[in-house]
């Protein structure tokens, strides 16, 4: 698990230091690093090319999910190269899913931070909205979080929020990079979703 895209890439791809062309016919190489479907493809297909079984699987949970060994772990590549390495990766992920060719890890944890971005934002209003109105906040988020507004949001970071607790359990700019790839792949698709701009 790296930091950004280009450090997957160079880590990867690099035509003197890349790992892929030092790595054994058969091995498998898993990328838990949030990065972009187009590089994940990328990786994929050279793997393929030098008998690498490569697997993109970017994970949820961040510092709490991975040091409690639950993370929730998407998984692109080919279905058989996942169910290899499933053993390995339930060791430290709770939910471990296929979700399609190389890319398609990538592409579930894009929907997971756009997701997470608006169902923020929501909490974020709702809670100055609550405030405003004079409610008591912390029965509020108690009660709301039983309901269809319901979220981890809600529950685990809403509360941390009223006693301002801003301790990040994952770096900020790791997540703008997560929605800049996001904003890329929806411009690829031709695609305007009006919560991420």
């Amino acid at each position: 698990m790296l930091g950004y895209p280009h450090d997957v890439e160079n880590m990867m791809l690099h035509p003197e230091t890349g790992i892929l062309k030092h790595m054994k016919k058969g091995a498998y190489v898993i990328d838990h690093t949030t990065s972009s479907p187009d590089i994940a493809m990328k990786i994929a297909a050279e793997a393929a090319k030098l008998g690498v079984n490569s697997v993109d699987a970017p994970v949820s949970g961040g510092d709490v999910g991975a040091k409690n060994g639950c993370l929730v772990i998407m998984c692109g590549g080919e279905e058989a190269h996942v169910n290899d390495v499933r053993p390995f990766m339930s060791l430290y992920g709770q939910q471990i899913e296929w979700m399609g060719s190389a890319g398609a890890g990538q592409h579930t944890k894009a929907a997971n931070q756009i997701m997470i971005a608006n169902t923020l934002f929501g909490v974020c209003e709702s809670l100055i909205y609550g405030h405003k109105a004079g409610l008591n906040l912390d029965q509020m988020i108690k009660l709301l979080n039983k309901g269809a507004a319901g979220s981890a949001q809600l529950e685990k970071l809403a509360p941390r929020m009223l006693k301002r607790d801003f301790d990040p359990g994952f770096y900020v700019e790791h997540f703008f990079k997560d929605l800049g790839i996001a904003l890329s792949e929806c411009e690829r698709m031709g695609l305007t979703l009006p919560g991420m701009t």
